[in-house]
């Protein structure tokens, strides 16, 4: 798909987030600021995340954009922190979304080991990733 579609599709967040697993809500909370509640599971442990996310820089021309997000599982008591730089390249008629992901882990979640936890973080990138590229090509 055409990079201006793609960017479009991204930053376009409730429709994005549609993409990533698990998400259960996702509501605007000022300019480039969201609300969400994610629900995931790692190992026998099921986490419902609620926080914030937000569009920390965005350059259509260069396609590339930052973006962070803070949630924390009350239940299990733990919170996460993500910076994902996204940057897209075109290439004849395809373009490539590459994403960097930085992931801290604080608290009790934790102790589910961090190769649990990127395992995971990888798993929904990549299903995000594939759906952002159905919906883009589809439409």
């Amino acid at each position: 798909a055409p990079k201006d579609k793609v960017w479009a599709r991204l930053m376009d967040i409730p429709a994005a987030a549609r993409c990533v697993p698990g998400v259960a809500s996702v509501r605007p909370n000022g300019k480039d600021r969201y609300l969400g509640t994610l629900a995931v599971q790692i190992g026998p442990v099921r986490l419902v995340l609620d926080g914030d996310f937000s569009i920390v820089s965005r350059d259509e021309t260069a396609g590339t954009a930052s973006i962070r997000a803070d949630a924390k599982d009350s239940r299990v008591g733990g919170a996460i922190r993500a910076t994902l730089d996204l940057t897209l390249a075109e290439r004849e008629a395809e373009t490539q979304l590459r994403i960097s992901t930085d992931l801290t882990v604080m608290g009790r979640l934790g102790e589910f080991g961090q190769a649990s936890i990127k395992r995971k973080a990888d798993q929904l990138i990549q299903d995000f990733a594939e759906c952002l590229a159905r919906q883009v090509t589809i439409r």
